[in-house]
């Protein structure tokens, strides 16, 4: 009897949000379903971590490209470093006559091309790097005293030295002290000199050394300053070397120069054998 009436007072009983099982098991429900949904929104933001590693790992590639390129300009510019490494080799005749051929090899035939070459007999012994500039030009020129003497031709010079810049020529002057003694020496380069000045330093007084650059001689030569039939000897300041390990003959403006000169009537009196070229 008591379950009857226990049943009968909860079928009269009204039916609320709070009094019904049937509604809390529906708040139950619902807890479980946001709990579900709780747990399923961070899946996407722990897909998005992983690939976040990726994204960086495929940026480092390029890096890597760029610091490739970078050392590869650097090493272009080190070129110099590799010549400082490596032993200098004194010039040699032989030299000089390749740079010509190689000069004139577009513009001249075969036989020209022959021409061009000089015997042997026309060259002085080579400097080896043993020697400073007056000892070396002793050697070449034993008989300087004689010769300087017996020099009276003015506009001339028995000896020049062929050098890339004033600076340079500067420096050859003032280290061939022990070899010039009494001789006349004329600076001819361009560097706060001008041609007219030198013209008539030429046409004043008897001078037997002349050191300077190609062009400067070369102008002098076609402005009728300076005769080169009395000349005896012309040195090449060959093995000498600047700040960036040039020589005067790796220098292309120097280079063109010294061929010019050569055609103006330098080679013709070395074959004669009454001009002697040196590199020194």
């Amino acid at each position: 009897m008591a379950d009857d009436l226990g049943d009968e007072w909860w079928e009269n009983q009204p039916t609320g949000a709070g009094s019904s099982p049937e509604a809390s098991d529906g708040e139950g429900g619902g807890r479980d379903t946001e709990v579900m949904q709780q747990e399923t929104v961070p899946i996407p933001a722990s897909s998005k971590k992983t690939k976040q590693p990726k994204e960086c790992f495929l940026i480092q590639p390029k890096e890597r490209k760029d610091n490739t390129t970078k050392t590869r300009k650097r090493r272009k510019k080190k070129i110099t470093d590799v010549l400082a490494k490596s032993e200098p080799k004194p010039g040699v005749p032989e030299d000089l006559q390749k740079l010509m051929k190689d000069y004139y090899s577009s513009s001249r035939s075969v036989i020209e091309l022959e021409e061009l070459n000089l015997p042997d007999s026309c060259f002085l012994k080579a400097n080896d790097l043993t020697h400073s500039l007056s000892s070396y030009l002793k050697e070449i020129c034993p008989k300087w005293v004689k010769l300087r003497r017996n020099h009276t031709e003015k506009k001339s010079v028995l000896m020049l030295i062929i050098c890339s810049s004033a600076i340079r020529a500067l420096e050859l002057i003032r280290s061939m002290t022990a070899f010039r003694g009494d001789s006349k020496v004329i600076k001819l380069f361009a560097k706060h000199i001008k041609v007219q000045e030198q013209v008539k330093l030429l046409e004043k007084r008897v001078v037997h050394l002349g050191v300077g650059t190609p062009g400067r001689i070369k102008e002098l030569v076609k402005q009728g300053g300076l005769n080169l039939n009395p000349l005896k000897f012309l040195v090449f300041d060959w093995n000498w070397r600047d700040q960036k390990l040039r020589r005067m003959m790796d220098i292309p403006e120097i280079r063109k120069e010294v061929f010019e000169l050569l055609e103006m009537g330098v080679l013709s009196l070395c074959k004669s054998e009454s001009l002697k070229l040196g590199l020194f």
